[in-house]
């Protein structure tokens, strides 16, 4: 009989979770902005008031002894042995928090529900999401690469998740590509994050203009203010031929390119699937990327390599967080 697991993504704005099933997928979901100003244990009872509610209504349709557990996909440094979250950008008033034993303490006193509960980084959650539901389920070894406000990152590898010794493997945004560049972010000079996040992007197409204005397309999507500027004009523009948006494309799929060949050269990972609203834009990035990807790396490292989008977009987390639950420690199977 298949299992089920709550997938509970948590993130600086909103808190997203849902009923999984291990078949099925999600049956039913629910979200609300994330009480960040309430502290560590403010969000916690947020937490186990939301997986509570879903496990009851799920409750009334499911078998409860295919319950697998909650699985809490969470920003920043976690330790997943000891169910810890560290310093989560956008939570403020969080140090180390025992965010897992909190969960499940608040789940039992408050709630009357005593389950199995884990926690672990959101992008690592993402990628094993993508793992058994999404783009990356026909890999054995592969790279999930996220495109958003930032660039981040979680590794498959015989398709069980590698998180490194301390939990920080995958942060390809800290890659660094351009050592003496002069886009800095975190105090570190010219990682792939600094050159590629959403900001940057908007900012690789002003300095592609000519003279102090933008295309005239752009100009038009963005009303003329500059502010307004999104990757999402962008890809319009692009898409329309605009010149100015298809080289900011170029340049950043460049960029990608070189931080994967980068990742093929030390781990001899050749799959790689993207995500994240950024990647949206699909081959006016993929192209280039692919493109320098072979560039990049020698012609005995080109037998395999692959660019695909991943599938699940803001879900990915929801997923991946629930199969935990029913894959804690074990391999997964691939299709191929």
């Amino acid at each position: 009989m298949p299992s089920w697991a709550i997938g509970i993504d948590l993130g600086g704005t909103n808190i997203k979770v849902a009923v999984v099933d291990e078949s099925e997928g999600i049956l039913f979901e629910d979200a609300q902005p994330t009480d960040s100003g309430s502290g560590p244990d403010g969000i916690v009872r947020q937490l186990a008031f939301l997986a509570d509610n879903l496990c009851q209504r799920a409750s009334e349709t499911l078998d409860t002894e295919a319950f697998a557990g909650i699985g809490l996909g969470a920003p920043g440094a976690v330790d997943t042995e000891r169910g810890t979250l560290s310093y989560p950008p956008n939570l403020p008033g969080w140090g180390r928090y025992a965010l897992r034993d909190n969960l499940r303490l608040r789940l039992e006193q408050a709630h009357g529900l005593r389950s199995f509960v884990l926690v672990e980084n959101d992008a690592n959650a993402a990628a094993y999401g993508e793992a058994i539901f999404g783009g990356g389920n026909a890999f054995r070894d592969f790279m999930l690469v996220t495109l958003g406000t930032g660039v981040g990152g979680g590794i498959i590898l015989d398709r069980k998740l590698y998180r490194g010794p301390t939990g920080t493997a995958g942060e390809i945004g800290f890659m660094i590509i351009d050592f003496e560049g002069q886009s800095v972010h975190a105090g570190v000079r010219g990682t792939i994050e600094s050159l590629i996040g959403k900001e940057r992007i908007v900012g690789l197409a002003c300095s592609q203009a000519t003279g102090t204005d933008l295309s005239p397309r752009l100009m038009e999507l963005c009303s003329r203010d500059y502010a307004r500027l999104s990757p999402r004009h962008l890809e319009q523009a692009a898409k329309e031929g605009d010149a100015v948006a298809l080289q900011t494309w170029q340049r950043v799929g460049t960029i990608l390119g070189v931080g994967l060949a980068n990742v093929t050269a030390l781990m001899d990972i050749r799959k790689f699937v993207i995500g994240g609203g950024i990647a949206a834009a699909g081959d006016l990035i993929f192209e280039p990327a692919m493109m320098q990807l072979h560039r990049s790396t020698l012609p005995s490292m080109h037998e395999g390599l692959e660019i695909v989008p991943a599938r699940l977009g803001n879900k990915a987390g929801i997923y991946g967080a629930a199969a935990l639950c029913f894959n804690s420690g074990q391999p997964l199977r691939s299709d191929d």
